[in-house]
Order: structure tokens, then sequence, then C-alpha cells
């Protein structure tokens, strides 16, 4: 009996196991099919805005080949005689050579012959051990020891192919060959389509030109076939008319009644130049009336124009075009107009993005340069004044040069912030606690006119940024809220918890603080509203504003994750919002036990002063530096560049280096990778005046933005002294 208990006892066991295994194995797939679905869902996302068969093959032969990381990803059309093929794209990863090129599939061998024309995949492991030598051959000849293939076959004809490599023999799953196979059939079915409305945006635009044309053939039956040609044209997207030759309107299409939300019966008959689509934007319906008057005489008339439409402000692209009879004569006139208005925004925005783009890089190149001339202008003002005669008129001299030094690195600073390049010090902040703060400040700038409400919601979340930065943010809105209201009115500063649902472009969906600066001022136009916040644009008189407040606010939401909105109407006044993402835990963040406490240690007269080595190619900087350590009791030794700074080093003990980051030859960030090779504990400072850093540069150790002073410099070394 005992026995017989142990042997059932040992067999459900098993069975347990078994189900283990299997309920493993279970979860296994399903992993493997949830990461397969997610890459198709990111491949799709990538490639469904594109409408360029190529381009939709290079991102799906990199996505593809990365996922799987493998050596080779590519695609090929076939030549007619299905033999011939050219591999038109193909991703390879770093150390693979390119295959592009043209190729005969018979030099791959009987295999990849019989397979790919009957439509099967061609699945090679390891093309030594399973081909014949010449036929192996031909694959290692390119790189590639392990294929998978798919063909694509169309009427009967093999049409294209799309293949992944590697380099090493490889032994393929069934996952990886349902992956490609499923990237095959959804990339080709995505280019068909693609094609498909390429052919049928083709087949559009010979259709108009047809149009046109049979248009003035046929004048004498025009009103025999109105409304054939009305049902035409009431299905396509472009705005249409037709004009007698006195320029009244005889036919409007839907899609253009629909622009000024009108009736044919509310224009039918009325001259075009008096009709809603030109009335309401100035000096348009002159300009409609002269290109009538034009196309009346036989030319064509094509003009960009930008019209306010009930619908909204749209830009088109406008033609004016005679319809002539047999004899020659002018009998009636076409307008058509194609609504250009994303497009044009589209262009609008990539011109921004470049003029963005090229100040950031030319704030940043000057960026050095004006610090590091800052940088010896304030040192050597602070060494000076620490040796001057105890003479008060001579102190409010350099008291003023260093003032004046000091404004020069705040300005750099505001310029770098609307390039985006400005380093943030983020810290957790509380909205209300900063704008209580900012209360005395606030009532002293904007003057006795000018009365401040506060409004927050109860529950207000805390933000992550720049404190420094964002309380200059809230004090230049509401200087500029000031302005707007000629120094009297009301501000109101709100701020409130905001959930974004889905991506608008310039917000990621999530929870956010809406920090808003409302003033009761003159408003903006929309022509203004659209340019407030491009750098250096202002509407103030010159020498009253630089043009950088908003767009260095701008810059600061960006880098912080939020975005900056300005809404204003003439007349009623301005609200500018700085949106930041929300901190939702409420929970305190216990600040380093030493952070904020100063550093109080008498330093001159040390019986053993710090040895350190400042690197840095300004000869100006370099003495400033030194001049300022030797002041503080340290022993230094200069450094004009890396090289110099890795020699002495080689046969000189120092305690600490403090090095410049943007040098010739060997920049400081390379500098410091060599030191750490050498010594890994060596205490480094990085002082630079080009806060964009490389990304393995961003933490790690102090940095000293310059123009720094004696104190931060002492503050610097103090903070990795012993280390």
């Amino acid at each position: 009996m005992t026995a017989e208990t142990t042997g059932e006892e040992l067999d459900i066991a098993r069975r347990f196991q078994a189900q283990e295994a299997a309920l493993r194995e279970s979860e296994a797939r399903y992993r493997r099919a949830e990461d397969r679905y997610r890459f198709l869902d990111a491949l799709g996302q990538q490639t469904a805005v594109n409408t360029d068969a190529d381009v939709i093959l290079t991102i799906t032969t990199r996505m593809v080949g990365e996922h799987l990381n493998l050596a080779i990803c590519a695609y090929a059309d076939m030549d007619a005689d299905q033999d011939g093929f050219t591999i038109r794209g193909d991703w390879s990863a770093p150390g693979s050579p390119t295959i592009a090129g043209h190729y005969m599939l018979h030099d791959f061998g009987v295999l990849a012959m019989e397979r790919l024309h009957a439509g099967k995949p061609l699945i090679i492991h390891d093309n030594r051990a399973e081909l014949a030598p010449d036929e192996a051959k031909t694959f290692q000849d390119i790189g590639i020891a392990a294929t998978i293939c798919l063909p694509l076959v169309k009427d009967g004809r093999l049409t294209a192919l799309m293949a992944i490599h590697d380099k090493v023999p490889h032994h393929w799953s069934d996952d990886e060959l349902a992956l490609l196979t499923e990237v095959t059939e959804r990339s080709w079915a995505h280019i068909e389509r693609v094609r498909a409305e390429a052919n049928a945006r083709e087949s559009e635009r010979r259709f108009r030109m047809d149009l046109e044309r049979m248009v003035a053939e046929r004048t004498a039956a025009l009103v025999q076939s109105q409304e054939s040609i009305r049902a035409i044209l009431e299905t396509t997207h472009l705005y249409q008319y037709l004009l007698d030759v006195e320029g009244r309107v005889r036919f409007v299409n839907l899609t253009a009644l629909e622009g000024i939300q009108s009736t044919l019966a509310d224009v039918i008959g009325k001259p075009f130049w008096e009709t809603p689509w030109f009335t309401v934007t100035a000096d348009m319906p002159e300009a409609v009336e002269m290109a009538v008057k034009s196309a009346a005489s036989g030319k064509i008339e094509n003009v960009a124009m930008t019209l306010t439409l009930p619908v909204g402000v749209r830009s088109f692209d406008f033609s004016m075009r005679p319809v002539k009879n047999a004899a020659g004569e002018v009998v009636a006139l076409v307008p058509a107009a194609v609504d250009i208005t994303a497009r044009v925004e589209a262009e609008h925005a990539l011109l921004q993005s470049q003029k963005m783009e090229a100040i950031g890089n030319l704030t940043g190149g000057v960026a050095h340069d004006f610090n590091n001339l800052l940088m010896a202008i304030s040192g050597s003002l602070e060494l000076l004044r620490k040796r001057m005669p105890d003479d008060p008129s001579l102190y409010h001299f350099v008291d003023n040069a260093l003032e004046g030094a000091r404004r020069g690195g705040s300005l750099v600073q505001r310029m770098m912030a609307f390039a985006r390049r400005q380093e943030l010090k983020n810290e957790r902040i509380d909205i209300r606690q900063l704008v209580g703060g900012m209360a005395e400040l606030l009532a002293r700038s904007l003057g006795p006119m000018v009365s401040i409400e506060t409004r927050f919601s109860d529950r207000l979340p805390d933000v992550e940024t720049d404190a420094n930065q964002l309380e200059s943010a809230l004090l230049n809105l509401a200087i500029n809220a000031r302005d707007a209201m000629d120094g009297e009115g009301a501000i109101t500063i709100e701020a409130e918890e905001a959930v974004v649902a889905m991506s608008d472009g310039s917000l990621e969906p999530g929870h956010y603080v809406r920090l808003a600066v409302t003033d009761t001022g003159a408003g903006m136009s929309e022509a203004v509203l659209k340019r407030a916040m491009e750098p250096f644009f202002t509407t103030k008189g010159v020498g009253k504003g630089t043009g950088l407040a908003l767009s260095t606010i701008h810059g600061l939401a960006k880098q912080s994750g939020g975005t900056l909105r300005l809404k204003s109407k003439p007349g009623v006044g301005t609200t500018a919002e700085i949106w930041l993402p929300a901190k939702i835990s409420h929970s305190l963040e216990a600040a380093p036990a030493a952070q904020n406490q100063a550093v109080e240690q008498p330093i001159n007269g040390r019986a053993h002063p710090l040895a350190i080595l400042a690197v840095d190619d300004d000869a100006l900087v370099l003495m400033n530096t030194v001049d300022m350590l030797e002041d503080l009791g340290y022993r230094v030794t200069p450094a004009q560049s890396g090289k110099v700074a890795l020699e002495l080093m080689s046969n000189t003990h120092f305690d600490i280096v403090i090095t410049d980051h943007a040098m010739p030859q060997m920049t400081g960030a390379q500098l410091i990778a060599e030191i750490r090779a050498r010594d890994a504990n060596l205490p480094v400072i990085l002082a630079t005046g080009y806060a964009q850093l490389p990304p393995d540069m961003e933490t790690g150790f102090p940095k000293l933005s310059k123009p720094f002073s004696q104190a931060d410099l002492e503050r610097a070394v103090e903070s990795v002294r012993g280390r």
C-alpha cells in the first residue's frame, strides 16, 4: 500500500512539473509575441506618415536589423528575367559591409532558385555547412553566413525580395521567421497603398488638366453640360468657380461654398471680388478685381494669397484662366484655388526650426569665447579689488565694472536658455512657495499702480526645473504684462494641475502644472502673436527690449519637458502659460546633508596647501584662474593644453585638476577620460563657458560655469577636497 501511494505521488509530481514547464513555455511564447507586436506597432508608427517607398523600406530594414541584432537587412527588386536582382537599399550594422548592388539569383545556388521562385522562404543557418562550396562562396564573398530571404510573388512572377543576414552562423528561430514574414507583408502592403495613392494623385492632376482643356474646347456647350461638370467638380478638394467675362459668379463648387459657410444662392450673380471669400481680407477685393480684368483680356493669373474666411485664416495657390471659343474670344473665366495652409504652416515651422538651430549654434560658439572674456575681466577685477588701497571712490568704479561683467554673464545665460543649451540646475519646486517668495520683488518691480492677484488650486503638485530661471521667467512675464498695461492695471498669477490626454505636438500626454500670468493690457494682434516667441522680435521701442524674454522662457519650458503658450486678444489682454511636468508624489525629497552648507575653513597659511593643475587654452583665463587660486593659498601649476597637462601629471603629483572643456586637439572631456584611465580617484573640476557637454559628461563631477567668481572657485575646490 505504501509503495502504491508513493508511486501515485511521484506520478502527480511529474504531471505537476510537466504542467509547470508547459506554463513557462506558454509564458515565454506570450512574451515573445508581445515583444513582436510592440515592435510591429512601433514600425507602423514610424512608416505610417511616409509616402515614399524607399523611405519606408529604409526605415523598415534599419528597425528590423537593430531589433534582431543582425548584421544586414536588405530589400531588392527582381529584373524582368526573374534571375537578376538589384539590392536598392540595405541596413548594415557597424563592422558589416553594405551589399547594395546587382546580383544573379542562380549564383546563390539551386536551393535559392527553387525556394524563392516557388514563393517560399529561403532559410540557411550556416551556408558553409548547408550549401555546395561554390554556392556558399557567393554568400561568403559579401560577408554573409546565415540568411532568411522572403520572396514577393505577384501574378505568378517573382518581383521582389526582403532578407535578413548574419555574418556568423545563426540558427534562425520560428519567432524571427514570423517577425520577418509579418514585417514583409505589412511593408509591401503599405507600399502598395502608397503607390496606389500616388497614382490616384497623378490621375487627379491629369484629370484637372483634361478638364480645363475640355472647357476651352467646348465653350459652346457650356450651359448644356453644366450639370455634368458640376457633378465632377463637387467631388474635388479644389475651390473652383465659373465666372462670366464681367466677373460675375455663375457657378461655385461645394468645397468653396463650405469655406465661407454659404450657399450658391448667396453669391450667384455677384462680382467675384465682392463675395465673402475676399471682402474680409484687406486690399484683396481690389487685387481680385484686377485679376478678373486681366484674365478677361486673355491672360492667365497665378498668385498665392492668404484669406480670412469664416472657417479661419487659410492660404491658397490661386489661379484664373480665360475660356476661349473657337474664334479665340474669351467667353468665361475659370478661377481655381488649392488650400495650401498645411504646407505653408509646415514650411514656416521648418524655417523657424532652422533659424532657431542656426541661432543656437551661433549662441553656443559665441558663449564660450564671450564667457572666457568675462572670466578674465571679472577675475582680474576681484583680485584688483583685494589689493586696492582703501578708497571708496575706487571701490565704486571696480564694483560697477564687476556688476557689468555679471550682467554680461546673465545675458549669455539668457541667450543659451532660448537656444535650449543652458544647463539647468533642476530641483523640486513648490510653485505656491516660489511665487510667495517673490511677492516683495514683484511689487517693487511693477510699481504701486499695478495690483497682483494670485490663485492656486488646493492640491497643486510640485514641478522640477531651475528655480532661479523660473523666477526670472515669472518676473519677465510680469514686467511684460506691466508694460502692456502702460504701468497701470491688474495682473493675475494662477497655477493649477492640468492633464494632457493626447499629444498635441508641443506636449506629451501626462500631468502638468499650468502657471499663468494674465494682464488687462492692450493684447496682441494675430500677426504679432504668431511672432511673439521669435528670438529678438519685440514691439517695444529701440533700447526698451531685447526680444529675448519670451524665447528664453520658451527654451526653459522645453528643456524642462513642457512648453510656453500665449493667448491674446486685442483690447482684452494677454495670458502667458508656462506648462511644466507635474511631480505627482508630494513626498519630500531629503536633501544631502552637506548641500547648501557653506564651507568656511581658513585657507591661507595652510601647512600643506593643495597642489592644483589648471588647464585652459585661453592664456588670459588660465592666468586669471591661477592668480585666484594662488591668492586663496593653493599651489598651482598652469597648462595651456591637455597634452601639456598629461605630461606634467607624468612627473608631478596633483591633488585636483581644473580644466576647460572647449580646447583644440584635446577637449576637456577627452582629458578627463585620460585622467580617469590613469587615476580614477583624482578629483576633477570642469570649468566651461559652454553648457552643451557630451552626454556622459553631464554628471559625476563638479562643474564651474564661466564666468565664475573667486568664491565660486573656492567652493568648487573645497567640495572635492579629500575625495
